[in-house]
């Protein structure tokens, strides 16, 4: 036998087992440390940008034509984009999870090429960005001063010259982003009165600027081939591009006939300023440069954040006085805390384990067995995990504390079959029997091993998140296990070989434990009376099991169902709304109230605001601001007041003191990444293309049956078709007849008031754009726009009010696509004080939906509402399946098909403990609950076999069925009664869980704690009474059968 070998050569075994630990050792270094497995969909990204145009401009010309090129790309989910009035174009590719990222780019990247001679000549003067997006934003570093000089501008390029560059180069970092960016730009503030006096147009100054900024290559003199004998080969350099102020504000624009010239300088303003002002970055209410920091797939970010670290310390040396970089916003300090607790939890599973098999066990020397079968297990697990690809996260770790409970039994049923083996014959040897032990424990081991590993195989079927979810899970527990069982076939029974003792017949025990073994004792005469009695009554507990089953089957009904808990990760965001077209520099007075509220509330850290910024909808929108709001550290908000929903219940309060300004605020969504905030969302799409107006008033009406509908607490868009506009209505029949160029009068306004991209000057060591613009006194009133000239083809200077007219109009700010379908988001959060979940508000938007919208809209759901809904009822088929392979399994062992059903039917009902504990404690029936499920499953047959197992072996020696149960349920009291208490409280440490991550752990802990608890009592009751009801009804078809035959 495999055991004998490892009996007789036990350090053979302790070598097996000390390499199990080393590969573990090294692998737990290498791994990758997240909150979550990789569950994100990979996602690209795909920018342009069409300077001044409206959203309804950019949309038509920029963003349609790409999403028409880009639709129906290989493994792509769904794509969405957004067309902006600042003239950016945002599209975001999502793919399904595992479709390689490099291909996906290059083929994004060929349908973009396809795409760009549809483009306006603008668009393809700046480029069209393909990158890879990474979706989950480590941190956001901010860059403050002290110093008054250091202003925004300043502190944005500081940022992009000195530090984002050094961050890039970090292994791990995917992207950083300088949040609210003033990119230097050459600006030409143009005095339209000045030009038009003088005589000239707008064009005139930026052909000038073109020619005389310009980059040439000049060639060498003595270049091969030439005939001369020149030693030498000389290179010409010339100073073509400008670079200083001072350069362009002598740019020539004109020479005159008398000699003289206008330059730049004397009919604009020339500074260094920002590309673009559409948007701010403040830390507390002071200027500050925010750097986003997106981390890799596959890096570890415990290690990131760390190399970070390192790496601001070394350019902090360089950085002038009164400036100071910092991580404020810092997602790894939830991944750590939670990881943290997830690790003392472990330790203490750990501890009350080897507490609870001592105090059965009551020998050191047999309680070290199964104290050295835990880190061998476990450790060796990290070995596999590499293997895996997996990181060390959450699931992973979920997965090793509930493992401590299983792997120890496998030590456990080794050390107590020796123990037996020398108290029942005084002269056998110790390696006799140990060998003797193996030989009746091998089958057992193997076949409890083979059914959890069978009820963790369908779970890797599971798909979306939800699937990665029950993978990360199982898999680090059916690693556990087989590590476990090579272990008890190995190195326990090496052990139990050299270490263990032959117990004294004259060894005094202590009284604690002539306590225990008397209270066993006499639970085992008062559980074998009561069995005989339940036997006897065999019917009135078919009737109760039936009623249970039907109580399960009421409690899945009755509790409700969630996706991923909501979490306290130390931060929240909070949204700013005024009223569409407010002015950025009212926004930025009105976010630095919020801000100053926010940061007076107790237990908040530090306020980043992003004016201009909607973290909703994407937008660069001047009428809205983003508030990230750091906390303060989980030791320090222990009360109700500074707990997640005591501080949004204060910011929610005291701001509604702020008039004309609607603050939202939200807590970070449930996995970074997938959405832009918690809640539910959906895109609402305009699939026949009606006017915009009315799908937004069709819009409104559902979110108002949204909004009605009691599981749902609050329904949202940020969309608005009313933000005032002025329409250029351009008399064509003037313009042709004024011999003037349409495009040149599209050009004067785009110039004067969108800004007109020239060409690029180097400063820095770097590229910037040269833009010119009307000075802000010539653009603040419709007006102004009677000012402005156009020269037509004799070269003179026609008034545009000669040739427009300006009327007042409403339109929207910000276009958004779903699927290529215009769309409206929809965003809210589920009634959670009257008992819904986000199940139950999906399935009112489905009804509602229905009901109420026309026909020329439809609707999808999108970010954490899209994988809730991919995975529906999945985790129900699951169980059904891990169920039945089980059955199988099962049927083939035992061959025959009714002794898997006394191990398996106490499973419903020890789903029903599961699912109780967890209404008792007031939690849904959420993805960890049914991760939960799972491995009740497999816990309730392994205590059942252990019964049924010995029975069956008692049945076949002789014994009657009744005399079998009983026997073998008392016999495997003790192990069973160890088993039970050892797993049960080493989950008590995640059923009063708190601090970072601890809706997960007490999900998790209070399901499979209550599970357990039934699946104790259901191994003593039920499978003893289910052995002799269906034993009887077994042989009776086997007499039956034998009769038949003997006939024939």
């Amino acid at each position: 036998m495999f055991s004998i070998f490892f009996i007789k050569r036990p350090i053979f075994a302790k070598v097996i087992a000390i390499f199990i630990i080393l590969i573990g050792v090294i692998a737990l270094n290498i791994l990758p440390v997240a909150q979550f497995p990789e569950i994100s969909p990979p996602s690209i990204s795909v920018k342009a940008s069409y300077t001044g145009g409206s959203a309804k401009s950019v949309e038509s010309f920029v963003t349609s034509p790409l999403e028409q090129q880009l639709n129906g790309l290989e493994g792509m989910i769904y794509m969405d984009s957004i067309s902006s009035s600042d003239g950016s174009s945002n599209i975001n590719l999502y793919f399904e999870s595992g479709y390689d990222l490099n291909t996906a780019a290059i083929d994004v990247q060929n349908r973009v090429a396809l795409a760009l001679p549809s483009l306006p000549e603008s668009v393809k003067q700046q480029g069209v960005i393909t990158k890879k997006k990474s979706t989950s934003m480590l941190q956001i570093l901010t860059l403050s001063s002290s110093n008054q000089e250091h202003d925004a501008l300043f502190l944005s390029n500081f940022a992009s010259l000195n530090i984002i560059e050094e961050l890039k180069r970090i292994k791990g970092v995917g992207d950083v982003q300088n949040l609210g960016e003033k990119k230097y730009s050459m600006r030409i503030w143009i005095n339209p009165n000045i030009l038009s006096n003088l005589k000239l147009s707008v064009n005139d100054v930026s052909t000038a600027i073109k020619a005389q900024n310009l980059q040439a290559a000049l060639g060498s003199i003595g270049a091969s081939p030439n005939a001369s004998n020149a030693k030498f080969q000389y290179s010409l350099v010339s100073k073509s591009k400008l670079s200083s102020v001072k350069e362009f504000e002598n740019i020539i624009v004109k020479q005159n006939e008398d000699g003289s010239q206008i330059k730049l300088k004397d009919i604009a303003n020339i500074e260094l300023g920002a590309e673009t002002y559409s948007w701010d970055a403040r830390l507390n209410n002071k200027d500050a440069a925010m750097l986003g920091i997106y981390q890799l797939p596959g890096s570890n970010a415990l290690e990131l954040a760390k190399n970070i670290q390192e790496v601001l310390k070394k350019v902090e040396k360089t950085f002038p006085h009164g400036l100071k970089i910092e991580a404020t916003y810092d997602t790894t300090k939830f991944v750590e805390a939670s990881i943290k607790e997830v690790i003392i939890t472990l330790f203490q599973a750990l501890v009350l384990v080897l507490l609870v098999v001592y105090f059965f066990l009551q020998s050191f020397r047999t309680t070290i067995i199964p104290a050295i079968a835990i880190p061998v297990s476990l450790v060796g697990t990290f070995a596999l995990l590499l293997a895996m690809n997996f990181s060390i996260n959450t699931l992973t770790l979920f997965g090793l504390i509930l493992a401590i409970g299983i792997v120890v039994d496998d030590a456990i049923i080794v050390v107590e079959n020796v123990e037996a083996n020398l108290e029942k014959n005084p002269d056998i040897s110790l390696k006799e029997a140990t060998t003797k032990a193996m030989k009746e424990v091998f089958a057992p081991i193997i076949s409890t091993t083979l059914v959890l590993l069978a009820v963790f195989i369908p779970v890797t079927f599971i798909p979306g998140i939800s699937g990665t979810l029950y993978q990360q899970f199982a898999t680090t527990i059916a690693f556990a296990v087989i590590i476990s069982s090579l272990n008890a076939l190995t190195l326990s029974p090496a052990l139990c070989a050299t270490i263990l003792k032959r117990k004294r017949e004259d060894q005094e025990k202590n009284a604690v434990f002539k306590a225990f073994d008397k209270g066993l004792e006499a639970l085992k005469v008062r559980y074998e009376k009561i069995l005989r009695k339940l036997i006897q009554h065999w019917i009135s507990i078919a009737v109760i099991y039936v009623l249970l089953l039907g109580a399960t089957f009421m409690a899945f009904k009755i509790l409700p169902t969630g996706f991923i808990p909501n979490e306290d990760q130390g931060t929240l965001l909070a949204s700013v709304s005024l009223e569409a077209g407010t002015t950025l520099k009212t926004t930025n007075e009105v976010t630095k109230k919020v801000s100053a509220i926010i940061q007076n509330t107790k237990g908040v850290s530090d306020v980043l605001s992003i004016p201009g910024f909607s973290v909703i909808s994407g937008a660069i929108d001047s009428s809205t601001a983003t508030l990230f709001i750091v906390l303060d550290d989980w030791e320090k908000r222990k009360s109700i007041q500074t707990s997640i929903n005591g501080i949004i219940s204060s910011i929610n309060q005291e701001t509604q003191s702020i008039n004309n300004a609607n603050v939202r605020v939200f807590n970070m969504p449930s996995i970074p990444g997938i959405s832009a905030v918690g809640g539910f969302e959906l895109k609402l799409q305009n699939i026949q293309n009606i006017p915009l107006l009315d799908f937004e008033n069709h819009a409104k009406e559902f979110i108002q049956k949204l909004n009605q509908d009691t599981s749902i607490m609050m329904a949202y868009t940020t969309f608005n078709s009313k933000y005032p506009q002025l329409f250029i209505d351009v008399n064509r029949d003037k313009v042709a007849a004024l011999n003037i160029k349409l495009s040149d009068v599209f050009a004067v306004l785009q110039s004067y008031l969108g800004s007109l991209y020239v060409n690029d000057f180097s400063k820095f060591g770097k590229s910037y754009r040269v833009f010119i613009q009307a000075q802000e006194e010539y653009r603040d009133n419709k007006n102004d726009i009677s000012r402005f000239f156009v020269k037509n083809k004799e070269g003179e200077l026609i008034p545009l009010s000669a040739i427009l007219s300006i009327n007042e109009i409403v339109g929207a700010n910000s276009i958004t696509h779903f699927n290529s379908y215009q769309s409206i988001s929809i965003n809210g959060i589920h009634n959670i004080k009257e008992g819904f979940s986000s199940s139950d508000a999906l399935k009112s938007i489905e009804t509602i939906a229905k009901e109420s919208l026309p026909s020329s809209m439809s609707y999808s759901f999108s970010g954490l509402s899209l994988q809730e809904k991919e995975a529906g009822n999945a985790a129900v088929y699951i169980f059904a399946l891990s169920i039945f392979i089980v059955f199988l399994f099962l049927a083939a062992q035992y061959e025959s098909w009714l002794m898997p059903l006394m191990i398996m039917l106490p499973i419903p009902i020890v789903m029903l403990g599961a699912l109780g504990a967890n209404m008792m404690a007031g939690l849904l029936n959420n993805t960890y609950t049914q991760i939960g499920l799972v491995l009740l499953i497999a816990m309730s047959c392994k205590n059942s076999i252990l019964i049924v197992e010995f029975a069956k072996e008692l049945r076949d020696q002789g014994e009657s069925i009744v005399d079998a149960a009983i026997k073998a349920s008392i016999l495997r009291m003790r192990a069973i009664l160890m088993t039970i208490f050892s797993f049960l409280l080493g989950i008590l440490p995640l059923v009063f869980a708190s601090g970072a991550g601890a809706a997960a752990r007490a999900s998790l802990g209070t399901a499979v704690f209550g599970g357990m608890l039934v699946s104790s009592l259901l191994t003593f009751i039920l499978s003893p009474v289910l052995f002799v009801v269906l034993q009887r009804l077994r042989e009776k078809k086997k007499m039956k059968k034998e009769k038949n035959n003997e006939s024939i």
